[in-house]
């Protein structure tokens, strides 16, 4: 793991407390580390997962599971398709 990753690590579990994330970060760089962690830890990679799934997953870690949702898709680290019925992690 290099430096960049380790400090990186270190950042997105400075934004948890009790395993719950106390607040979205406002700063894009910030907040693409968060999403990319959550990605990683909260969805499994060729899977499909219907709206209610991704929000129960996000909902361990955050009250706001929309907006989550919403900056993981704008981020291209989630997929759905125009029809929203079910999404993917990207990659």
């Amino acid at each position: 793991m290099s430096d960049h990753e380790s400090s990186g690590a270190q950042g997105v579990a400075a934004l948890f407390s009790r395993g719950r994330l106390t607040a979205i970060p406002r700063k894009a760089a910030r907040r693409e580390q968060l999403l990319v962690h959550l990605t990683e830890t909260l969805f499994e990679r060729d899977r499909a997962y219907t709206e209610r799934e991704v929000n129960e997953a996000l909902l361990t870690v955050h009250e706001d599971c929309s907006a989550l949702r919403r900056y993981l898709v704008v981020a291209g680290l989630l997929t759905r398709p125009k029809d929203g019925s079910s999404y993917r992690r990207a990659g």
